[in-house]
């Protein structure tokens, strides 16, 4: 079996000086964070050849400590388990036990998170600085291409979170087709907002940049200012929806110097990306307008990284698409019927997709099919494809696409009708179970601060009405403070339909 190309892309910035984190304890060069690597890998390794795939906890803060942490389990011969300070403490002891990690190497501002795991007796709780500061040590690379290197929980919204079981090649092809798309160079610095217990945050976002060769600017958490005014320190910029519309406010907010000088920076950005759920138009033309260029959208999950991706090329970029696929990414849209269609779910196949969930056979199974010899992992999204390839992804096949009357109707669509309304600062719309029409498509909507009579039933129907057919125009308008969201802020539907009843 080959050597493992995300470690030797790591291996080879050995004697790099150049810097590979920016953050506000300092800036750490590539040869520093190399060795700090191989330090964790030592304590890690307590003499042993390897780990042997062993599942390792990483309770650790953005920086680079997390860099050295996340590699050096690698170089070890672990299998790292991302957990985040996010999680309430029986969520993280699930992820633990799940895991079956024995072993959870924390930061000392969150090593407190750990106490209900310690506590169990069963997982040894170790300090990321311990590790890094141990003695000087070379390891010899234990891991090859095929081998589990990261194990990511899904979000769990049917059922308990699953762990997604991704191999050291699946996660350096993903370097190499995102590297090739977006350009990614060793002088982008990456500014980093995102959580590094998701896809997005860690693969999609961290992980190329590593590939590349480039420098990342952590920011310890996202705050709305604190990105602004890091925009001038980077090229490259990847967050969500609802890190653009916060952003957006934000900028509202501000006196005309500040908002002069964060455009400024942001125009100087050599890339923009949005995903992990759909940009709303809206939000991505106001984009447009302040900085030049729409942002990047691409789609992507936790069991395939990025399958499909807009151009470059900013004029070449079609609002409302995810773009076509990637070169090594084989795709299929399948109608209910399972014959190959224009409309229908999303079926993924190549070098990026996972292999399987860590310990769940029946869900793995119930995950993929096979067509044509090839093994097609099921995405479980409803997508469009235009005649020349883009992707239109109308929603998730079980919460986004209702059935209302004999009709299938989007949620993004009518979502995205509803924000052009000037009350209406956010909105989720979700299908109830009803005897008659088997779904009535309902609308949660976030009124604007003092606007909520504008909001009401009567008057947002006949706004809909003036814009979506009769079987797309809500049935129903619940007003609401907040929708609830994960922590990549996706609303999080079915907990919606539970609060509706």
């Amino acid at each position: 079996m080959p050597p493992s190309p995300l470690l030797d892309r790591w291996l080879v910035r050995r004697d790099d000086p150049r810097p590979v984190v920016h953050e506000a304890r300092g800036t750490t060069a590539w040869r520093d964070a190399v060795e700090m690597a191989d330090r964790v890998a030592a304590g890690l390794l307590e003499g042993k050849a390897s780990l042997e795939e062993a599942r390792v906890g990483l309770m650790v803060s953005p920086g680079a400590r997390f860099a050295a942490c996340f590699f050096g389990v690698l170089r070890a011969g672990g299998v790292v388990v991302p957990l985040s300070p996010l999680y309430p403490p029986p969520e993280t002891r699930y992820l633990c036990d799940d895991s079956g990690a024995r072993v959870v190497v924390a930061s000392p501002d969150l090593a407190h998170r750990l106490d209900v795991v310690a506590a169990t007796g069963t997982v040894r709780v170790v300090s990321a600085d311990s590790l890094m500061e141990g003695p000087p040590a070379r390891i010899a690379p234990s891991s090859r291409a095929h081998d589990p290197a990261l194990q990511l929980y899904t979000s769990g919204t049917t059922g308990r979170p699953k762990g997604a079981v991704l191999s050291h090649a699946n996660l350096a092809v993903q370097q190499e087709l995102l590297r090739d798309a977006w350009g990614m160079r060793d002088d982008d610095i990456l500014l980093h907002v995102l959580p590094l217990h998701h896809m997005h945050g860690i693969s999609i976002a961290w992980l190329i940049a590593i590939g590349a060769g480039g420098a990342t600017r952590f920011l310890p958490a996202f705050d709305a200012r604190a990105t602004w005014d890091a925009m001038a320190h980077a090229s490259v910029f990847m967050a969500v929806p609802t890190i653009h519309a916060k952003l957006l406010a934000a900028f509202d907010d501000a006196d005309e110097a500040t908002r002069a000088r964060w455009m400024r920076a942001a125009w100087a950005l050599r890339l923009v990306t949005s995903g992990s759920a759909a940009l709303p138009v809206s939000t991505g033309e106001r984009w447009r307008a302040l900085t030049g260029a729409y942002p990047l959208e691409r789609f992507g999950m936790t069991e395939i990284g990025v399958g499909a991706s807009n151009p470059l090329a900013p004029g070449a970029r079609r609002p409302g698409t995810v773009g076509r696929p990637l070169p090594t990414v084989a795709t299929r849209v399948v109608a209910e019927d399972g014959r190959d269609a224009d409309a229908g779910e999303l079926w993924v196949a190549g070098p990026s997709v996972f292999a399987r969930y860590h310990d769940k056979p029946d869900a793995t199974r119930d995950a993929f099919a096979e067509h044509g010899g090839q093994r097609w992992f099921k995405t479980g999204d409803t997508v469009t494809r235009d005649p020349d390839g883009y992707l239109r992804v109308l929603g998730r096949t079980s919460v986004d696409i209702l059935k209302s009357g004999g009709y299938k109707v989007s949620a993004l669509e009518i979502e995205e009708v509803l924000r052009e309304h000037a009350a209406v600062a956010d909105v989720a719309v979700v299908g109830l179970a009803d005897e008659t029409w088997g779904e009535i498509v309902v609308a949660c909507v976030v009124p604007r601060e003092g606007r909520e009579e504008e909001c009401a039933a009567d008057w947002l129907r006949g706004f809909a009405k003036e814009r979506l057919a009769p079987y797309k125009v809500p049935k129903r308008v619940v007003l609401m403070r907040e929708l609830p969201r994960n922590a990549m802020g996706k609303v999080v539907k079915p907990a919606l339909v539970d609060r509706l009843g």
